[in-house]
């Protein structure tokens, strides 16, 4: 039988599961609720810091990036607050044509630092590409958050997916404005998101048991003969009437709205499509002329080594007959010189022969 501890134990691990799950999950709904706002807000005026759609998508990213965010440990022990530009300072340092180092060396607090980043890279269209580039490196990602943090699951895809439609607005900012003021923290409003609509069926039913209401207290008053259609009948036909028909225009709407956000999507992917088949031909034209540029510096390196080969051989035969010709120089200058120089234990004939000569004089 289990202890008592280890149920209560076991439930309060699942209670906090499902709320880390249920928070990861309203973070990530209510972060596409707000690119849908501010597309829509993009086909009217432009976006810029006083757009209130997008100072609550801010706010949103910012819990996103900061959920379960790890500590700073000091050398004393005790963890400061981490704001998220710390996480994307490493983990976007390997962005080619990054803005990371140019807004480092801003002399701003890390949350405004942070704040500067993501309204330059919704200008440069780039938000998804840095989200993405960052998630790569996994063990960057698990230095800097905890366990059941957004960018450690599933969300965290689902985000890079979901900001890549802000790539078709063209934002306008100002990262001299108050905007980046680091002292005040980000909050949500929850508000625009949180409309009800109420069903057609409902709305029409609810219209019918009023109308019958007034109807039968109009009624009261008058009997109305067979074969003709009672005043609270009419009218409650009426009403579900119009109500039907409000509920089809407003329907029409959103799906005019939503092929709308479609079609603009889809312009927007077909060109991207069109850059990345352009860059794509450039670089398999490149690729050719780098593998012809290699194929002739091989062919040249090989031409090179048989050259450099027969002179190797030309300079060893020269070699060996400069040392066979010096051998016999050598040869005949020491027969030479033996020649012309006697040998100092060998008589010499004319010195006798003057002895000799001297020895009959002094005898004489």
């Amino acid at each position: 039988m289990a202890a008592p501890g280890s149920g209560l134990s076991l439930l309060r691990r699942r209670g906090d599961s499902r709320s880390g799950a249920v928070e990861r999950r309203n973070l990530i709904t209510v972060c596409r609720l707000s690119v849908k706002t501010l597309l829509d807000r993009s086909c009217l005026e432009t976006v810029d810091d006083s757009s209130p759609e997008f100072t609550n998508f801010l706010s949103i990213l910012e819990h996103i990036l900061s959920h379960r965010l790890k500590g700073q440990t000091s050398w004393l022990g005790y963890d400061s607050p981490r704001s998220f530009w710390d996480y994307v300072r490493v983990s976007c340092s390997t962005v080619p044509h990054s803005c990371i180092h140019s807004i480092h060396s801003m002399e701003l607090s890390s949350r405004a630092k942070g704040r500067a980043w993501i309204r330059v890279v919704l200008m440069e269209k780039r938000l998804s590409e840095y989200i993405s580039s960052a998630l790569k490196d996994f063990k960057i990602t698990r230095r800097f958050y905890v366990d059941g943090a957004i960018m450690l699951g599933e969300e965290a895809g689902l985000l890079a997916d979901t900001v890549i439609g802000l790539n078709t607005i063209d934002f306008s900012f100002c990262l001299k404005g108050d905007g980046l003021d680091g002292t005040f923290p980000a909050v949500i409003d929850y508000t625009p998101y949180l409309k009800f609509t109420q069903n057609a069926d409902s709305i029409s039913s609810d219209d019918e048991e009023e109308m019958r209401t007034m109807g039968s207290s109009g009624s009261e008053s008058s009997t109305p003969d067979r074969g003709v259609a009672t005043p609270d009948r009419g009218v409650a036909t009426a009403a579900a009437i119009f109500t039907q028909q409000s509920s089809w225009v407003s329907r029409c709407k959103r799906l005019e709205h939503k092929y709308r956000m479609v079609l603009e999507q889809k312009v927007y992917l077909e060109d991207l499509v069109r850059l990345r088949e352009a860059q794509l031909s450039d670089v398999v034209s490149l690729n050719r002329e780098l593998q012809r540029t290699l194929s002739d510096a091989h062919l040249n390196h090989s031409l090179e080594k048989q050259q450099l080969h027969h002179i190797v051989l030309e300079l060893q035969d020269q070699l060996t007959v400069l040392k066979n010709n010096d051998a016999r120089s050598r040869q005949e200058l020491t027969a030479h010189l033996t020649n012309q120089w006697p040998s100092p234990c060998a008589p010499d004939t004319n010195a006798v022969a003057m002895d000799t000569l001297l020895y009959r004089k002094w005898d004489e």
